[in-house]
């Protein structure tokens, strides 16, 4: 399966929706959209980055 930018962020938004609503019922929904929600969307972006940097790397050295 390739991966191009419209699935990437279908899956990533995807995986932040089911993290927030996860978190809701054990914090207050203030908390989660406060606190939770960017550093999820900042640690995702993060990974995201780092995780396309190694795939080009990987695509180019072997």
């Amino acid at each position: 399966m390739e991966f191009d930018l419209p699935k990437t962020a279908a899956v990533f938004v995807a995986l932040i929706a089911l993290g927030v609503v996860g978190t809701m019922p054990m914090m207050g929904a203030g908390t989660v959209l406060m606190m939770v929600l960017p550093s999820m969307v900042i640690f995702g972006l993060l990974v995201l980055a780092i995780g396309v940097k190694h795939g080009e790397y990987r695509a180019t050295t072997r």
